[in-house]
């Protein structure tokens, strides 16, 4: 117990010391959690009529938020099983990367239920022993279950590796098993996520079996493209690119790429067999791409943001697919960047606004997102960066074997 309580004290004054840059954006973070908890605090008192959400729209850029960076903390098996299971060890040194990425993106996921959700005593409701869900015959409580789950794991492995680590010794061979369990284990997350949709009879356009097999795809695309920007960055800007090999960025290169393809093969056979069978699902996702008239109005708030995000995800995998331009880390950054606002798009706005458009009794209410929820979600984003800073500044010091010197 003395060893740890020592580590933990060491793991604190190496996250809180730095050079000027570095605390200049902790700075800049803290600064978006100030204004995203002020926000909060304030919808607290006054309730979710500060949003754009109405009980026309029930869900907006909070469960969308939730529902992209699951999948991004999903992504982390993507780097687990090549090294874990193949020894793939151009992974050896990134993969705490991913690791950190996925509690960060669940810090991020479960703020924003934790805002969308309102009154937070509900919040009990929702946990098996100490409230009374509906389990387990409720995907949520499902969700509950294995989103808690996956970020003790996410805490669990690298955070065990790296006690060892300090302490000069080997990791028992037990860790193995955790690591094992947390593969299947990511795909349960995004999987579990996906059923709470498809299994809305009512809610025709989730209403499909193609839902998990696109969790995962866009999942398995969105999240190496975030990684390679912030392998990019820290090998840009940081002492630590000694730990990110060129080979290590080309792999998790092409997984991006081919999950891409495979994304953009799901949605397009879902657009064909709904138009082309002419099914009820095809009015929320006709008033996604083209808008819907009713009344002598046209309502089309989302078609923008819809062909926004597909030409955004077409154009990344046009730069990726030549190897000349995938070997160039501006052309590869512009493509990530690219593939990650364009899901993004695609699985926030674009999945879940239409699943409530029109309603079940044939209202169209059109969301946008207000500038409360805006800087709430900006806040919920602002904790996920913050935490994951401070954990890859112990984690790369400490598998340094030394304090690395500052830049």
């Amino acid at each position: 117990m003395r060893n740890f309580v020592q580590f933990i004290l060491y793991s604190l004054r190496i996250a809180l010391s730095g050079n000027s840059k570095y605390y200049a954006w902790l700075a800049s973070l803290l600064v978006l959690v100030i204004f995203g908890t002020y926000s909060y605090l304030y919808q607290l008192q006054n309730g979710l009529i500060i949003t754009g959400m109405r009980d026309q729209v029930s869900w907006g850029l909070y469960i969308s938020n939730f529902t992209f960076f699951v999948g991004v903390a999903a992504s982390a098996v993507l780097i687990v099983v090549p090294l874990y299971v193949y020894n793939y060890r151009e992974f050896e040194y990134i993969v705490t990367f991913g690791e950190f990425l996925a509690v960060s993106a669940l810090i991020i996921a479960l703020t924003n239920v934790l805002a969308d959700v309102g009154r937070v005593d509900r919040l009990f409701h929702m946990f098996p022993i100490i409230g009374t869900p509906n389990w387990p015959d409720s995907m949520l409580t499902w969700d509950i279950i294995v989103l808690n789950g996956y970020l003790l794991l996410n805490l669990l492995i690298p955070g065990y590796k790296l006690y060892k680590k300090y302490m000069n010794q080997e990791p028992s061979n037990w860790i193995r098993y955790f690591i094992l369990l947390s593969i299947p284990w990511a795909i349960s997350i995004h999987t579990v996520t996906a059923f709470i949709y498809a299994g809305l009879s009512a809610r025709p356009y989730w209403n499909t079996a193609l839902m998990a097999p696109r969790f995962i795809a866009s999942a398995f695309t969105s999240g190496p493209a975030m990684m390679i920007l912030v392998l990019l960055i820290i090998r840009r800007y940081t002492f630590y690119r000694k730990y990110i090999s060129d080979k290590a960025i080309s792999t998790l290169t092409q997984i991006t790429l081919i999950a891409m393809i495979i994304n953009l093969f799901l949605l397009l056979s879902e657009i064909y067999t709904v138009f082309y069978s002419a099914t009820v699902h095809q009015i929320s996702l006709k008033y996604l791409f083209f808008g819907l008239e009713h009344d002598g109005k046209l309502y089309a708030a989302l078609t923008p943001i819809a062909w926004i995000s597909v030409l955004m995800q077409v154009t990344s995998v046009g730069l990726l697919l030549p190897k000349r331009t995938r070997q160039n880390f501006k052309a590869l950054a512009l493509a990530c960047a690219l593939n990650f606002g364009g899901v993004w798009l695609e699985k926030g706005m674009g999945l879940i606004v239409p699943g409530f458009v029109p309603t079940p009794i044939g209202e169209i209410w059109e969301y946008m997102p207000s500038f409360m929820e805006a800087v709430i979600v900006l806040g919920t984003i602002g904790w996920g960066l913050l935490v994951y800073t401070l954990m890859l500044k112990v984690a790369k010091t400490i598998e340094g074997k030394q304090n690395l010197p500052e830049e």
